[in-house]
């Protein structure tokens, strides 16, 4: 048996490449996960069965994100399971959510475009009532994942495999399109931190730097039919370009356009309307 206070800083010491409070907070994941000891075991010195954390610390120090070496992901009070063919889940993506609840459209019907790990269209499922939600993406290795996710969460989600750029989808008529579509251009690589870079799907990350609103464009066109009269549209955008995605929607004849920002204060939903 080993001291889990011990085995706990000798965990923290061992990540070099991390500041000492993501190190305190990954330690205690890792502990939680490997370990089944949580903060309060470790402060009562808990002791536990010895564990072999050198793997884990050299992916660690190789900037692979915390989320895909455990395997897993909290988003809307729930986990989901990730990997590397899935985006990993963000607090300000919770704001689509929000934001579909808030208009309590009874039994509705809602297409998620680029689902990923299906996060937001599981959520959802679970959040509301009688929905029927149709989830596309192009990713067959992020299908197989929102899959696991939706038998995990014992959520009914229909699944389509198919390119949203190229296909036309044969979907009831929706209530609502909500998306995290790719949005980073190419020439913002340089910017982007290596934990995004060197792990995180480029796919479902980045666009063409001369047509960054790609997927709001094909979004927008396809809405235009796919959407019942009334039905609206929520999508996650590059903070860069939130004046610019919500013009586009405005010179489609989308109404009741708005930005919604995040908690940092930038641009980081868009939300329109078809009108009548």
């Amino acid at each position: 048996m080993a001291n889990s206070k011990a085995v706990f800083n000798n965990l923290k010491s061992q990540l070099i490449n991390v500041d000492p409070d993501e190190a305190h907070a990954i330690g205690l994941l890792l502990m939680e996960k490997f370990c089944g000891v949580s903060l309060t075991g470790i402060l009562a010195e808990k002791e536990i069965e010895p564990f072999d954390f050198s793997s884990l610390v050299e992916r660690i120090n190789s900037h692979e994100p915390i989320q895909y070496i455990l395997g897993e992901a909290d988003f809307f009070g729930r986990k989901f399971a990730v990997n590397r063919h899935t985006l990993i889940p963000r607090p300000e993506t919770e704001l689509i959510i929000h934001e579909v609840l808030r208009t309590k459209i009874k039994e509705p019907v809602i297409l998620d475009v680029g689902t990923g790990s299906g996060c937001i269209a599981i959520s959802l499922t679970k959040e509301i009532p009688g929905a029927t939600i149709f989830a596309v993406d192009i990713s067959t290795g992020a299908l197989e994942v929102a899959k696991e996710n939706a038998r995990k969460h014992q959520a009914s989600v229909t699944f389509i495999s198919s390119d949203f750029l190229k296909t036309d989808l044969d979907v009831e008529p929706l209530d609502w399109i909500v998306s995290n579509p790719p949005y980073v251009r190419e020439l913002e690589k340089k910017a982007m931190e290596r934990n995004v870079l060197n792990f995180e799907p480029h796919n479902a990350l980045f666009v063409p730097d001369n047509d960054p609103l790609l997927f709001y464009k094909a979004i927008a066109a396809k809405g235009k039919t796919l959407l019942k009269p009334s039905g609206k549209i929520a999508v996650e955008i590059n903070a860069q370009f939130g004046p610019e995605v919500k013009k586009l929607f405005d010179d489609l004849g989308f109404i009741k356009t708005k930005i919604i920002k995040d908690l940092d204060g930038k641009d980081r939903i868009v939300c329109a309307e078809r009108s009548t």
